[in-house]
């Protein structure tokens, strides 16, 4: 597995349903990219100007929601993930 840096989060996204609510069966090339994911790993963090240590909010297996665009994509072991700057994490689910 792969240990991000600094303020880095491993995300792997979670796929949208091919289904419409509708019933309409949606193409590969007509999909958007999920803007969600469950968070793989976490980086240690960073630090402030003054040199104290600021953690990430985002935890191991919770749920987020990110940016579209935001991230880089790597694939490790065939699947695909989501290298994230804690920054560009939104939002948290709470179950």
């Amino acid at each position: 597995m792969m240990k991000p840096l600094n303020d880095n989060v491993l995300v792997e996204r979670i796929e949208r349903d091919s289904v419409s609510k509708g019933g309409i069966i949606i193409p590969d090339t007509a999909k958007e990219k999920p803007a969600q994911g469950i968070v793989v790993a976490v980086g240690p963090g960073k630090r402030d100007k003054a040199g104290k240590h600021i953690e990430i909010d985002a935890k191991c297996g919770e749920k987020v929601l990110f940016g579209k665009y935001s991230g880089t994509e790597v694939k490790l072991n065939g699947k695909e993930y989501v290298i994230l700057r804690a920054d560009d994490i939104l939002a948290v689910f709470e179950d």
